[in-house]
C-alpha cells in the first residue's frame, strides 16, 4: 500500500469516527481532497483509490489538471474566484464553493445563462472575521442568498467557511456553529430555488470538528498528500 493510500483511509476512518460521534454516518460527508500544487501523477494516484471529488483554489492551476485526470471525478473550486476568470471556471468545475458577493454572483449568473447553464454555487462566510479570508459577513448571508435566487443561471446549495487559523479548536468549533445557525436561518426563509443541502467546512487541522458541527463537505490536502509543494 502506498503512503498516499494509507495516509487517504487513515482520513477515511477519522471522518467515519467523527460522523458517529454527530450521529451520523461517513456517507453523510463529501471527502474533497485538496490538490492544489499536486501534480497529476499524485492526484491520479488517490482517484485510482477511490477518490471522486478534488479541490482546486486556482483556475489557471486547474486547467492543466481537469483533462488529464482519468475516472469520473467531480471538481470544486475552492479558492477565491475573480471575476475575469468566471467563464473558465464555469467550464471547468461542478461547484463553486467561492461565492462572497453580489457582484460575482452576478458575473457568474450572466456567463452561465448565456451558455445554458445552471452553476451550483455554495456562499462563503467569513465566520472567523479575520481580515485575511474572503467571504460575506455573516448578518449579510440571507440578503446575499436571497438575491442570488433572483438570478439565472445560477443556484446556491449552501455555504462554505474557513475556520480561524488558530490551535484553540474551541474558536474554531464557534466559526462553525455559526455556519450552522445561519445555515439553518437561511433554510427557515424558505427561498425559492435555495437549498441548504451543503455546509462546506473543516481542513486537515480542523475536519473532525467541523464534521461535529454539521459539516457535509470537507476539504483535506495536507493530511494525505503531505506537505505541500513549493
Amino acid at each position: 500500500m502506498s503512503v498516499l493510500v494509507d495516509n487517504l483511509n487513515r482520513v477515511k476512518d477519522r471522518i467515519t469516527q467523527a460522523a458517529q460521534r454527530s450521529g451520523r454516518s461517513a456517507g453523510d460527508i463529501t471527502l474533497i481532497v485538496v490538490s492544489k500544487t499536486w501534480p497529476v501523477d499524485v492526484i491520479q494516484q488517490v482517484v485510482d483509490a477511490g477518490v471522486v471529488a478534488l479541490g482546486e483554489n486556482r483556475v489557471q492551476e486547474a486547467e492543466s489538471k481537469v483533462g488529464a485526470i482519468v475516472g469520473k471525478v467531480s471538481w470544486h473550486l475552492i479558492g477565491h474566484l475573480q471575476r475575469n476568470k468566471v467563464k473558465t471556471a464555469l467550464s471547468l468545475f461542478h461547484f463553486l464553493h467561492s461565492v462572497d458577493s453580489l457582484k460575482i454572483a452576478q458575473e457568474i449568473s450572466h456567463k452561465a445563462a448565456a451558455d445554458g447553464m445552471m452553476a451550483q454555487v455554495l456562499v462563503q462566510v467569513n465566520t472567523s472575521g479575520e481580515t485575511s479570508k474572503f467571504g460575506v459577513a455573516p448578518d449579510a448571508a440571507l440578503d446575499l442568498v436571497g438575491r442570488i435566487s433572483e438570478m439565472d443561471g445560477i443556484v446556491v446549495n449552501g455555504l462554505m467557511t474557513i475556520g480561524a487559523f488558530v490551535t484553540d479548536l474551541k474558536i474554531v468549533r464557534r466559526n462553525f456553529e455559526l455556519l450552522r445557525t445561519l445555515r439553518d436561518q437561511i433554510e427557515d426563509a424558505h427561498l425559492p430555488g435555495v437549498s441548504m443541502a451543503e455546509l462546506s467546512m473543516g481542513m486537515t487541522s480542523d475536519f473532525e470538528v467541523a464534521i461535529e458541527e454539521g459539516a457535509t463537505m470537507v476539504r483535506v490536502g495536507t493530511a494525505i498528500f503531505g506537505t505541500r509543494a513549493a
